[in-house]
This record gives structure tokens, C-alpha cells and sequence, in this order.
């Protein structure tokens, strides 16, 4: 077995750093992989401290989605999100903050917003997300630059030789900023 490919990210609002991202890709036997992601921020506005600690444990066998799931603390309480694979179909529950759905998916997962920290999604439309339970439209806009769309929400992937390098998540507020460290 190969070992455990590790990246560390700066998440940053305003250049100011309120957070650390964590991606782990472990392969295992059996042609699986476990994927995991894990985001800590903390950012003291005037008033008021906003909290989110996010973990995302994704389970594939070859390249196929098996099971994944999401659980979030803030704040403003506790939330998570599951995706199963059950022989012939997904069960797909999620339970955000101000977001909830509930479905089945009968078409085979094989690229979750997971993989996005490993792998370049060359030549692909549409990109599973995990806290939604849903799919991202995922469209390149130049180079190594990809705009991912679901409802209204919008994140911009920046890769540099097939390298997750910066990841803009769209706020009204403002921007946070996903930095690759090493």
C-alpha cells in the first residue's frame, strides 16, 4: 500500500488567516481509498465569533463512491450529511445549516469535491459534493481555473501543474480564501 498523501491549507478572509484545511488520501486494501477532509475556523467579528469545524470522511472502492460522511459543528449547532451505497442505488441525506435534502442516486459517484485536493478534474461537468448531497456544475474557465455551481453558491478551483493551489469560496459577505501551504 502506498502511504498517506497529506496537504495542509491557509484559510484566510481579507488575507487575514482564521483557519486550517487538512486533506488526506489513504489507500487501503482492497482497491480502497479513504479521503478525508478537515477545516477549523474560528473568526472574531465585532460582536460576534463564528466557529466551523468540518470533517468529511469519504470511503471509494476503486472509482466508485461507497460511502461518505460530513459532520459539522458551529456555532449555530450541529449538522452532517450521508451518502451510502446500498447495492443498486445511493441513500443521500443532508442536513446543513439552512439547506436540507433527502434522495436517491442510482448513477455510479465516482468524483466527489474530495478528490478535487488530489486530482485535477480534467474534462469533467459536474463534481459530487458531499455536504450537499448533490452535484456541483463544474465548468473550466481558463486554465487550470474551474468554476464550481450549485444552486447559489459559487467556488473557483485554481490548480498549478495538476495541483489544488487556491480554492475562492463566493460570499456575500467576503471571500474566504483556501491557500495550499506545502
Amino acid at each position: 500500500m502506498a502511504p498517506a498523501e497529506t496537504h495542509h491549507y491557509a484559510i484566510e478572509i481579507a488575507g487575514i488567516r482564521v483557519g486550517t484545511m487538512t486533506a488526506v488520501r489513504q489507500p487501503q486494501a482492497d482497491n480502497q481509498t479513504v479521503y478525508t477532509l478537515i477545516s477549523d475556523v474560528k473568526v472574531n467579528l465585532l460582536v460576534y465569533t463564528v466557529k466551523i469545524y468540518y470533517k468529511v470522511i469519504n470511503r471509494f472502492e476503486g472509482k466508485k463512491l461507497m460511502f461518505s460522511t460530513v459532520e459539522v459543528h458551529t456555532n449555530r449547532g450541529d449538522y452532517m450529511s450521508k451518502t451510502e451505497w446500498k447495492g443498486d442505488h445511493y441513500d443521500i441525506l443532508a442536513d446543513q445549516y439552512k439547506y436540507k435534502r433527502q434522495a436517491t442516486e442510482t448513477q455510479n459517484i465516482d468524483f466527489s469535491s474530495s478528490l478535487l485536493y488530489f486530482y485535477e478534474p480534467l474534462g469533467r461537468n459536474k463534481v459530487y459534493a458531499e455536504y450537499f448531497g448533490d452535484y456541483f456544475t463544474f465548468s473550466k474557465t481558463t486554465a487550470g481555473t474551474y468554476q464550481a455551481a450549485l444552486s447559489d453558491r459559487v467556488d473557483d478551483y485554481i490548480y498549478q501543474n495538476g495541483r489544488l493551489v487556491k480554492i475562492v469560496k463566493h460570499n456575500s459577505l467576503k471571500n474566504f480564501i483556501v491557500r495550499l501551504l506545502d
